[in-house]
């Protein structure tokens, strides 16, 4: 449940550098930049999305602004950053248990 993300990759001029496009915007107008081994403390759409390709591995970087997402790659592939990308906002995945609507409203059972 919840709304994928579409991705699109694009080719970037620097080596181990790809761009995401994506149909929706991530951040506000300002830019958020990532390096491997900081902390993020931060609850924003681009927060979680760069918790998440950090914990993907192989990842040096990651800079986001409006609807592009930069990857900096450390030394793995790209296979897997659009699937991190797209899922940013579903819930309810394989391996979660959907509430019942008594858990969800608070009513006794």
């Amino acid at each position: 449940m919840g709304q994928p993300i579409t991705v699109v990759a694009k080719p970037s001029s620097r080596a181990g550098v790809v761009r995401y496009e994506t149909n929706r915007a991530l951040t506000g107008m300002g830019h958020e930049r990532y390096r491997a081994g900081d902390e993020i403390l931060g609850a924003a759409p681009a927060d979680e999305l760069a918790r998440r390709l950090f914990d993907r591995g192989g990842i040096a970087g990651v800079h986001v602004n409006g609807n592009v997402v930069t990857v900096e790659l450390a030394d793995a592939g790209a296979d897997g950053i659009e699937d991190v990308i797209a899922g940013l906002y579903l819930y309810w995945v394989d391996g979660v248990e959907v509430p019942s609507d008594d858990e969800l409203t608070g009513a006794a059972g």
